[in-house]
Order: C-alpha cells, then structure tokens, then sequence
C-alpha cells in the first residue's frame, strides 16, 4: 500500500515544481546565512583597531607629542675637518706631563700665560672656517685689541664656549646657533703669534675653564658633571705661589712689583706701547694666567 501511495505521489504533476522550489528557497537561505555570518565576523574583526585608532586620534588632538628622549650633542672641534685640524697649544693643567704643561704657556711680552683653552690650527697652515662646537646663543661678539675678535656662546647648564682670534664673523650677539654652524674664519692675534692662523677654543663650567680635549666626542652633561672651580682655584693658587709678594720683593723695580692681575703697564715703564698691553681680566677671551 505504501509503494502505490508513492507511486500516485509521484504521478502528481505538482510534485517537481514544488520540490524545485523548495531545494532554491533551501539554497537562498542557506546563502543569506552565510553572508550575514561573514558580514558579522568582518565587522567583530575590524572593530578593536577602530577602537584603537581612535583612542590614538583622540590623544593626539588633546595634547602635543612629546619626545620620550631628545638626543643629547656631543662636544665637537670648531672646525668642519678635524682629521686635517690640530691642537699647538693644550690647556694648562697641572696633572698633565712636563711636556704638556710646557706645550700650555704662552709667550707674551717676555712673560709666560698660561692658556685657559686650546689653540687648533690647520695643518697647512691655510685660514678654515670656526664653526659652533655646541647649539646654544651667542651672548657676545667683540674685538680685543690682544685675542682679535671674539665670539662668546652660552649653552645649558651653564656651560659657555669662547672662540677667540676669528677673522670675518658672520654672527651677533643675540642670535640663537645650531652645532657646526659657521662663526668665523680663523686669524691671527698679538697674543698667540706663535700659533700662526688658529682659532683659540674655551669651555667653561659655571664661568671655570675646563681642559677641551677631555670632553670632545662627549654630551654637555659630562661638561656639567666636571668638578667646578677646582681648575680654576688651583691654577690662581699656582699663580700666587709663583708671584713675588709685596714685602719679599721691597726693593724691586715697579714692573717686577706689579702681579698677574693687574692690568696697566708699569709707571716706571712708560715706552710700552698699547699693543704690549697685558691680557685683560674681564675680557671673555682673557684665558691664561702668568707663570714666571
């Protein structure tokens, strides 16, 4: 009975037309599904990064980027080649060898200084451009009647750079300066004729000269970590030992009387001319102390 019941089931001129239309509203179903489930997991997908641009949008718009860590300059030479620059006269320091300390006086006016920087020259001889060895602001630009023209720059931390015996400065005072920025060309000055066309190079801590050459290649904060004073104290120390004081050189001729700190040629020495002055004390290049 149940085969002929399908049998006549069959025979149904419906039966196909229904089963068609059954199996294709089957498969669109089956489709939509799938779409809409894809569509969902697309959407879960994107969703976190949305969320995290955003936080970053956001961020941004409300408050300036800061830099985590800026990077800290290195002291350089004031020159743009230091493989042909070299140094003729080192600063005074009174650890250094024999032949340092002698390599650090300077001969003026029959009388030995000594230098509170260094003198760089070029190899050949030749004039080269000075250049900022440090980013900061240039605090002074002047003309000594003994250094030549010097240009003063101040930076952070209280650390200073002084480049005397400059010829054509192309800076003033005032101006803000990045490292390796021309200042000047090198010259000549009366003080340091023997060094020839050099620049003469200073560092200074809080206002005290420290040795250059034991911070090139160095950041301003080992500058800033150097004792202060210690140089500067021992060397004015050093220079008082080795000047007569007024009771012992009683007797002795007004020139010989006279100390390191004082100025003004000797009364009783009136044919010095102007340009045998003796280096001034609150000149920014005045840097060497008298050794006899």
């Amino acid at each position: 009975m149940t085969k002929l019941k399908f049998k006549r089931l069959m025979r149904k001129k419906w039966l196909y037309p229904a089963l068609y239309l059954s199996v294709a509203a089957l498969v669109l179903v089956g489709v939509f599904w799938y779409q809409q489930g894809a569509s969902d997991l697309d959407q879960v997908a994107d969703e976190p990064e949305s969320q995290v641009q955003d936080e970053v949008i956001t961020h941004d718009s409300d408050q300036e980027t800061v830099p985590v860590m800026e990077q800290e300059e290195n002291l350089q030479m004031p020159v743009v080649d230091e493989a042909q620059a070299s140094i003729v006269t080192k600063f005074y320091d009174y650890d250094a060898s024999e032949a340092d300390q002698e390599s650090a006086l300077v001969l003026y006016n029959n009388k030995y200084y000594q230098s509170e920087g260094v003198d760089i020259t070029r190899e050949d001889g030749e004039a080269f451009d000075v250049t900022a060895s440090l980013s900061g602001t240039i605090t002074e630009v002047k003309e000594d009647p003994l250094y030549g023209n010097v240009v003063e720059i101040t930076h952070d931390n209280d650390i200073t750079t002084v480049y005397a015996s400059l010829d054509n400065v192309q800076v003033q005072a005032g101006a803000e300066v990045a490292q390796g920025d021309t200042l000047g060309t090198a010259g000549s000055n009366s003080f340091g004729q023997a060094s020839g066309v050099h620049v003469h190079f200073e560092v200074r801590n809080a206002g005290e000269p420290v040795n250059p050459e034991n911070f090139f290649g160095q950041p301003l904060s080992k500058i800033d970590e150097s004792p202060e004073g210690e140089e500067g104290e021992e060397a004015e120390e050093g220079a008082q030992h080795n000047v007569p004081s007024h009771d012992e050189s009683e007797g002795t001729t007004g020139e010989e009387e006279e100390t390191p700190s004082e100025e003004t040629p000797s009364e009783e020495d009136p044919s010095m001319d102007e340009e045998e002055q003796l280096p001034e004390e609150d000149s920014a290049s005045s840097i060497s102390t008298i050794q006899t």
